[in-house]
């Protein structure tokens, strides 16, 4: 006969002890398995602090955000903007020295120094372009810096109402699982004196379970958002308070993102104007001195000479220098448009979305109170026998559902307000 189990064949040859053992380390699994997995593994924990202002988390979410290399590194560029507009010559002057003799042919004893010093000319508002285009480049890096705290506080307030609308959830879940629990009870100890019957017992079982689930999905979703923002901004406090008071501004026009992209097409059609001047090359003046002695003669002669190098205009090297120039104007363009049908857009949703939480609010209000007269009157009707299980439960659904469109309305129309005051360019 055939056997197999592996098990079977290897505990003929080991003692009880070991057999004993084998089977605990087998069997733990399995039991831990089946106990319920309600406490976390992990538990992201923020502590409320009553005393940390919603501005001061937005400084220290801004400091920590990735983007601030980028932006330092652009003073670099502007400092190497403003020293070629402020230095005396266009470009960098050059020494040539040449020495020439026929040592090496009729060995006559001719020689021949000459040091020849070569300086760049200024072309017609060269300098004055270079200056306009630093002034610009430090305007757009002012806008951009301002422009990332208005990003950096977009993300903040999508956090923070975030992790409002779980907390709130988790909250709601869990004061319906300890309803749950409670009619639970009760239902087991009524089924137990004979007066429900056991499948009644059983859906308030089951109804306990949905509920016990729900809470748990909910807690899941809440450290999922508290984790997020920790990643964030770096903290482990969460302020008291972060609601806003809408904006009296009706437009993006004041928006740091939108100055930010009308003063990066400043800075491409300066630095335009600025290509049309250096498309052309700069002239070139040499100043030289030079000592020669002739053959068989040691007597040396000096002299100083002056030399203009005019370039001519060529259209190939001057092609390619306004074509990229205006190709940056091009983009800064799209890229402006672009940023005007999104910004439109964000303010269209963000002033309509707001109107209607705001009118949802005041309908599910009413439902609300309708629906907790309803609940306490099925409790009571329930407990005097006049109503079974099955219509409690519906009615208890229907006033938990008619608690969280209220509450999360609420949370809504705060988190609508913070939306629009983003979509109009207003920090917290």
């Amino acid at each position: 006969m055939r056997i197999n189990n592996p098990i079977f064949i290897t505990t003929r040859f080991i003692s009880r002890p070991c057999i004993a053992l084998m089977f605990f380390c087998l069997a733990t699994p399995l039991v831990l398995a089946g106990q319920p997995q309600h406490e976390a593994d992990h538990i992201d924990e923020l502590k409320v602090n009553p005393n940390l202002q919603f501005h001061e988390v937005l400084e220290k979410t801004i400091a920590r955000n990735p983007m601030q290399a980028t932006l330092t590194s652009r003073e670099f560029m502007l400092s190497a903007k403003r020293l070629s507009a402020n230095a005396m010559l266009p470009s960098t002057p050059a020494i040539i020295v040449l020495h020439q003799n026929d040592a090496l042919s009729s060995g006559r004893g001719e020689r021949e120094w000459q040091a020849e010093l070569e300086l760049p000319i200024w072309l017609p508002n060269q300098r004055d372009n270079r200056l306009k285009v630093a002034d610009a480049t430090e305007t757009n890096a002012t806008k951009s810096r301002e422009s990332l705290r208005l990003q950096v506080a977009g993300m903040l307030r999508e956090a923070v109402w975030d992790i409002a609308f779980n907390e709130n959830n988790n909250a709601l879940t869990t004061n319906k699982l300890a309803l749950a629990n409670k009619l639970q009870l009760d239902v087991e100890k009524r089924y137990h004196a004979g007066e429900m019957a056991k499948t009644d017992a059983m859906l308030a079982q089951q109804e306990t379970l949905r509920a016990e689930k729900e809470q748990l999905l909910a807690e899941a979703e809440l450290m999922h958002a508290r984790h997020r923002y920790f990643l964030l901004t770096g903290l482990r406090e969460f302020p008291a308070n972060f609601t806003e008071q809408q904006s009296v501004l009706e437009d993006y026009s004041q928006s740091s993102i939108w100055l930010e992209a009308q003063s990066k097409l400043g800075l491409a059609e300066t630095e335009r104007t600025l290509a049309q001047v250096e498309s052309h090359e700069n002239l070139q003046l040499l100043l030289n001195m030079r000592r020669s002695q002739g053959a068989f003669d040691n007597t040396t002669n000096d002299s100083v000479g002056l030399k203009v190098r005019i370039p001519f205009d060529g259209e190939s090297r001057a092609a390619s220098i306004k074509a990229l120039a205006e190709m940056h104007v091009g983009t800064a363009l799209s890229e402006q448009e672009l940023l005007r049908n999104s910004l439109a857009a964000m303010m269209h949703e963000a002033e309509h979305n707001l109107n209607v939480s705001r009118v949802e609010l005041k309908i599910v209000s009413k439902y609300y109170d309708i629906a907790k007269d309803s609940a306490r009157l099925a409790q009571k009707a329930f407990q005097l026998g006049e109503t079974d299980l099955v219509s409690l439960l519906r009615v208890q659904a229907q006033t938990y559902e008619a608690e969280r469109a209220f509450t999360t309305r609420q949370i809504q129309v705060q988190w609508d307000i913070a939306r629009y005051n983003q979509a109009v360019g207003v920090l917290p």
